[in-house]
């Protein structure tokens, strides 16, 4: 009896899917998936495997393998702008019937009539006191309450996905991998610790102690038995650029092994790394996909890549080409 064409092709399809499944599987055991066979790679391969040789010239005790990773551009994107200032740009519109005087005072101004060139004109003097009038006048709970809120209903200008989405795979399967192999990994990031505080463990599986950020002076208050740490408006600590090293130096107390960034805000951070005694790893991520994510370095006004990119080459640190490098950006997408 012949079979009929609908079940040759039910059975040929279903062939295909169980010659395929264990190559599908074993693609998904490898630690680092995403990541395409290349110099980065290998590189990161050869570090992690050197300092974890037990009785090999350059093993590193768990306790010193300290790995530090920059968050905006590093571990999740930036563009159009960073993400936490546009939390704060939102903050600020909704803020505005509170504030009448913002109508005309800069750089306030600026985001109420949606005009980023004079907002980009402010620089980090003008987004230092965004940052002050929309992430203060509250506690911790209650600002992390309202920062889970607007990532829980905010979406990305260009792809409509929640800004917790627009993370990097790579960089995801990166920070499992080096806590697999015994890797402590903290975020150093010029980002406020307290936004990223408010999703780094549920997205990036660390914890709020291994998050290092600016920080905003801070009160402790008793409201009739009512306790709280009160968020004031004014920075207390800029960690960007030199505060990075400082951050590591006083919060974590050893050198890092590993430091991952994108920017010239994160050199010194990298500097610092490779400074210490020993084998050592700096890494860049280079954004240079427009079609998946974006374009951009040194001429760029988020995430501007110059210094940093020029010391990589010359002192041959990693520089990890997105393009060409990742097989997926986003864990949303489709590995190619």
């Amino acid at each position: 009896m012949r079979q009929p064409v609908a079940g040759k092709v039910l059975v040929h399809t279903l062939l295909c899917v169980l010659l395929l499944l264990p190559t599908a599987q074993a693609l998904a055991a490898q630690p680092l998936a995403s990541w395409r066979e290349g110099q980065s790679r290998a590189a990161i391969e050869a570090f992690v495997t050197a300092v974890t040789k037990a009785g090999g010239p350059d093993y590193v005790e768990p306790a010193e393998r300290i790995a530090v990773f920059d968050n905006d551009g590093t571990l999740w994107s930036e563009q159009p702008l960073y993400f936490e200032v546009l939390f704060a740009m939102d903050e600020v519109k909704r803020l505005a019937p509170q504030h009448p005087q913002w109508r005309t005072q800069q750089p306030f101004k600026a985001v109420l009539e949606n005009d980023h060139q004079t907002l980009a004109a402010q620089g980090m003097d003008g987004l230092l006191q965004i940052v002050a009038a929309t992430h203060s006048g509250m506690s911790n709970d209650d600002f992390i309450a309202r920062s889970r809120s607007w990532l829980a209903s905010a979406r990305h200008p260009r792809t409509g996905k929640p800004y917790t989405e627009m993370v990097f795979q790579p960089m995801l399967e990166l920070l499992a991998y080096l806590r697999d192999n015994g890797f402590k990994t903290y975020i150093v990031s010029g980002g406020e610790v307290v936004f990223m505080r408010a999703f780094a463990e549920e997205v990036y599986g660390i914890p709020p102690e291994q998050v290092i950020g600016t920080t905003l002076g801070a009160s402790f208050q008793d409201q009739q038995g009512k306790l709280s740490i009160q968020r004031l408006p004014k920075v207390a600590h800029n960690d960007d650029g030199p505060g990075k090293p400082v951050s590591i130096d006083s919060i974590i107390g050893r050198r890092p092994l590993l430091a991952f960034g994108n920017s010239d805000g994160d050199l010194q951070m990298l500097q610092w790394t490779m400074a210490g005694k020993g084998k050592r790893f700096a890494g860049l991520v280079h954004h240079t996909d427009a079609h998946r994510e974006w374009a951009y370095d040194r001429k760029s006004s988020v995430g501007h890549l110059d210094k940093a990119l020029d010391q990589a080459q010359a002192k041959g640190w990693t520089v990890v080409d997105m393009a060409r490098e990742w097989r997926r950006v986003y864990p949303f997408e489709t590995p190619q």
